[in-house]
């Protein structure tokens, strides 16, 4: 005899789900836009030309705390989440 099938009829069981792509999309549209703004000015400046590989260095810096002392971690965090979106899209 057939053992019934104890999945049958659930949803999946987890969803993978990206933090930093959470993170940007929880912030307002006015601040992810300033963040992306931020986050392309940094790339201009520091990875001039740079592929995408750079720009997650960079975003990588920021989220292991290698920032400046102007720059509190939960900016760092979501400027580190703007690089990422920005790397994506090269």
């Amino acid at each position: 005899m057939a053992q019934p099938d104890k999945t049958a009829g659930r949803g999946p069981i987890a969803a993978i789900v990206d933090f930093d792509e959470a993170l940007l999309d929880a912030c307002e549209p006015q601040a992810r836009a300033e963040l992306l703004m931020e986050a392309q000015l940094l790339a201009g400046v520091f990875a001039p030309g740079a592929g995408a590989e750079a720009l997650l260095r960079m975003a990588d810096q920021l989220s292991a705390g290698e920032r400046d002392a102007e720059m509190d971690r939960a900016h760092a965090r979501r400027l580190a989440a703007a690089l990422k979106r920005l790397a994506k899209g090269i």
